[in-house]
């Protein structure tokens, strides 16, 4: 029986279009595909256009991706780089590691 797959909603902060917000919107984007095919919800939020939003979610450097569902809620901040960082605060590495011990 397959299991239902999880939906991520993701946001991503970002402030304009510097080099590392567009390093870590190509990076996410990379990984979202590769990783998650389809299954992720992503919101790209300007904090020089909505000051607001940063606010509210109490975002204080960026860029930062900040996951929202499934819970817990993560915030990752930089470039997003570091794939396995990326993965491990996505908590998708994790559930990998497991579903191949299990399998073994």
């Amino acid at each position: 029986m397959n299991e239902a797959k999880k939906t991520y909603v993701l946001k991503l902060y970002v402030a304009g279009k510097t080099p590392n917000s567009m390093r870590a919107l190509k990076t996410l984007k990379n990984i979202l595909e590769e990783e998650f095919q389809g299954v992720y919800a992503l919101k790209v939020i300007d904090v020089l256009k909505n000051p607001q939003l940063a606010e509210e979610d109490k975002i204080l450097a960026t860029p930062t991706l900040s996951k929202i569902l499934p819970p817990p809620v993560r915030k990752i901040i930089g470039d997003l780089t570091d794939r396995e960082r990326v993965l491990i605060g996505l908590d998708l590495l994790y559930e990998e590691l497991n579903e191949e011990n299990r399998k073994e």
